[in-house]
């Protein structure tokens, strides 16, 4: 009797002690992983956040860069992470694509979802003097001459590489009917636009923005389900007859197992973050588009992401 009595009072304080350990969250700092470079994009959203957190929650949120293997180094530490909300991670679109391209074995499955709160989708951008004048101009003319127009935007396998293939694959144009030009990214992608090394990229409206609205370049057309409101005259794939959009996300995720208590205290707290003007105007001032999904749908987003590019990285060729 006494040792019944006795576990049932210990097991009292532990459930007692959890429940005030959950209350309590965050009771020391936070790390937040960026997989990416300092800087950037998301290093500059990272950041943004974490402050917001801290005066949130009142204790130090931190970043810390883990970068390398295209994303697969960050997200990794991320997911092995002790699952306690001590540790967690600015996810990007790659939680989606890398283990099907063999950078990691993590993927999807190995995160609990928090919030998503930025979706960019791609734009079909052309020099001004570009001889289409509209989406469906330049298919028809690649259709028409494999391999004679050269692509970029980003690495081969990247974001804006399988968005292309992507569009390709809604029109039925084979991917190899044009030469993707790998870059480190946007700039560089831009830099060659500029330069006619190559005739068309595939990125976001936001990244050559002030091309677009200097007139060097124009913007064909962007795969998304409505227009940009900033770019209120460019039109999307879908609404010009392509059922296609696509396009790079983030969001905070942490390991799987994560307590749901921790869960719903960040998702409230990120949420509110989201609704504020400071947010709204960080977003806008970094050409940032908002997309806001809550922890079911972000996780069902994910999912649908996942099978997605799998696809689209095999029409690629890029995984069997």
């Amino acid at each position: 009797m006494m040792k019944r009595l006795l576990v049932l009072g210990l097991l009292g304080v532990f459930l007692l002690g959890s429940l005030v350990l959950f209350a309590a969250y965050p009771s020391k700092a936070v790390t937040v992983i960026c997989p990416w470079g300092a800087g950037g994009g998301t290093d500059r959203l990272a950041r943004f956040l974490a402050e917001q957190l801290q005066h949130e929650f009142g204790k130090p949120f931190v970043v810390v860069n883990r970068t390398g293997g295209g994303g697969a180094v960050g997200h990794a530490a991320g997911a092995y992470a002790r699952p306690d909300g001590y540790t967690l991670t600015l996810g990007t679109l790659e939680i989606s694509t890398m283990h099907w391209m063999g950078l990691t074995r993590v993927g999807y499955k190995d995160f609990d979802y928090i919030i998503q709160l930025n979706q960019d989708p791609s734009a079909v951008i052309v020099r001004s003097d570009a001889p289409w004048h509209s989406i469906t101009e330049m298919l028809v003319d690649i259709a028409l001459h494999p391999r004679k127009y050269k692509f970029s935007g980003s690495g081969a396998g990247t974001i804006w590489d399988l968005a292309r293939i992507g569009m390709f694959h809604a029109v039925g144009i084979p991917p190899d009917y044009v030469i993707w030009v790998p870059t480190k990214g946007a700039a560089p992608s831009i830099v060659e636009l500029l330069g006619g090394h190559v005739d068309v990229i595939t990125c976001s409206l936001p990244e050559s923005a002030s091309q677009v609205e200097s007139g060097q370049f124009k913007a064909l057309a962007i795969m998304a389900d409505k227009r940009d409101p900033r770019f209120p005259n460019v039109p999307t794939l879908k609404e010009l007859g392509i059922d296609w959009s696509a396009g790079t996300w983030r969001g905070i995720v942490a390991p799987k197992g994560t307590p749901k208590e921790v869960i719903n205290t960040l998702y409230k707290g990120c949420l509110k973050i989201a609704s504020s003007k400071a947010f709204k105007d960080f977003m806008n001032k970094n050409g940032f588009g908002i997309q806001i999904r809550g922890p079911e749908e972000f996780y069902n987003f994910a999912k649908e992401q996942n099978d997605t590019w799998e696809k689209i990285l095999k029409i690629g060729g890029y995984v069997k």
